[in-house]
């Protein structure tokens, strides 16, 4: 198959489809339909199906109105699997026992050809998910992406732009915003139970590092060039993409050009719930500076309000964060997966009143999404949450490059007056890919 015949034919079909789709409304009424108005059922797509995708599509073929149609994957083994995970599931209902209406491809392009498909779940490595999602969008699919929501600055932002002109519905999976504990724990930073906030720790990993991984011989199953996509091309090792039968989640997020290390891996999750308690989404702050063995011991960031937030394991006279930790003139708030503890202890069983500020409340990530799709509105999670909360991760990572202070616009999303530091926010893709 010749894939850049293959994708040059999508964008120029792409493209037709997009002017037409931007012209029409964002809600068609099934009373247009008349009597027969087609099924409300939503028809959805796997892009990328390895560890995490399976998680994914168990619960998605679990929601009531969906059905998981397609999957695309580099890697035959994690796509055959995917694929029959679906078949098992959907057999069960069938009189026959039987069911293999799962359609599998090797380019995910070819999977968001398909009109008949509703929305698509993106799942591949994050050095993917910026073309993954700029393509379904002018596709037509409403979109699950998982965190964190871009590779890099420009092209996160590329993601909210292409979401916005085609009207798409798209949830960042950063699924700590539909759980009840750090909803509250927000909820009572928000309304002042812990008095003006001067201080929040973010307790996750570091920045990613340059790959020197040795080369290994590339399996028969696995389409290596298109496994490495738009990143610098290298030799095949099993850490980036480890075998099926090995349980493991792939190290590929280490490497910078594949992920951005902890800091957006755990960040995505923890950095999100900092800025959702400040009430800083599609915000943020305006200074990052970096530790420099001396006055500054850790990742600090700055905001226009003074409020600073540093990543690192502790807190002095705290001890080790517990995930979040936010600290206020009156009090403390720290809350993690499973784990929520205030300062003083009876915060933790505050009762808010009606008029008091209550943040959209999720129960589910997941069906969240599909409701939103319903409706057409935007889910807990949105992509520009989504985006400014991964900006935050990624100016972070640049300021331990460069191992200095940055000033950051976060109303133009770049670095004031500093040249080098907005080389960073992109990068060059490898051909024939681009955005």
């Amino acid at each position: 198959m010749n894939r850049s015949v293959n994708r040059r034919q999508f964008l120029k079909r792409t493209a037709g489809l997009a002017g037409a789709m931007a012209a029409m409304p964002y809600i068609v009424p099934a009373s247009v339909f008349g009597q027969n108005p087609p099924s409300e059922r939503i028809t959805i797509g796997f892009i990328g199906t390895g560890k995490q995708s399976q998680h994914l599509q168990r619960s998605f073929m679990g929601a009531s109105g969906t059905q998981v149609v397609a999957g695309a994957d580099v890697d035959k083994l994690k796509l055959a699997r995917s694929e029959k995970m679906a078949n098992d599931h959907y057999a069960k209902s069938k009189a026959d026992g039987k069911w293999s209406g799962f359609t599998s491809y090797g380019d995910f392009t070819e999977l968001l050809a398909r009109k008949d498909i509703d929305a698509v779940v993106i799942a591949t490595p994050d050095h993917w998910h910026g073309l993954n999602a700029v393509y379904a969008a002018r596709a037509g699919k409403d979109i699950f992406c998982e965190k964190p929501l871009g590779h890099n600055i420009t092209e996160s932002l590329a993601m909210l732009r292409e979401t916005r002109r085609y009207n798409r519905v798209f949830q960042t999976g950063s699924m700590q915003r539909s759980d009840y504990r750090f909803r509250f724990a927000c909820e009572l930073v928000r309304n002042g139970y812990i008095g003006d906030i001067t201080h929040v720790v973010v307790n996750v990993g570091g920045p990613p590092i340059d790959c020197d991984l040795p080369a290994e011989t590339t399996p028969d199953y696995l389409d290596w060039p298109g496994w490495v996509g738009p990143a610098p091309m290298r030799p095949f090792h099993s850490e980036l993409s480890p075998h099926i039968s090995r349980d493991i989640f792939p190290n590929w997020r280490r490497y910078k050009d594949y992920g951005g290390g902890g800091m957006t891996d755990w960040g995505a999750h923890h950095f999100d719930i900092a800025q959702w308690g400040l009430g800083m989404d599609g915000d943020g702050p305006v200074e990052v500076i970096p530790p420099d063995g001396k006055d500054i011991k850790a990742l600090t960031y700055r905001y226009a309000s003074g409020i600073t937030m540093t990543r690192e394991g502790s807190y002095p006279g705290h001890g080790n964060v517990n995930g979040v930790l936010f600290v206020g003139s009156k009090g403390k708030v720290e809350v993690n997966r499973g784990y929520l503890k205030t300062w003083p202890d009876e915060l933790k069983d505050q009762k808010l009143g009606p008029n008091e500020v209550h943040l959209y409340d999720s129960r589910n990530h997941y069906t969240d999404w599909l409701d939103a799709i319903k409706t057409r509105s935007k889910p807990i999670c949105d992509v520009e949450i989504g985006c400014s909360t991964v900006i935050v991760c990624l100016i972070g990572n640049i300021a331990y490059e460069l191992k200095r202070p940055l000033k950051w616009n976060p109303k133009t999303n770049q670095f004031v007056d500093d040249a080098e530091a907005n080389r960073l926010r992109s990068r060059t893709m490898r051909s024939p890919w681009r955005i």
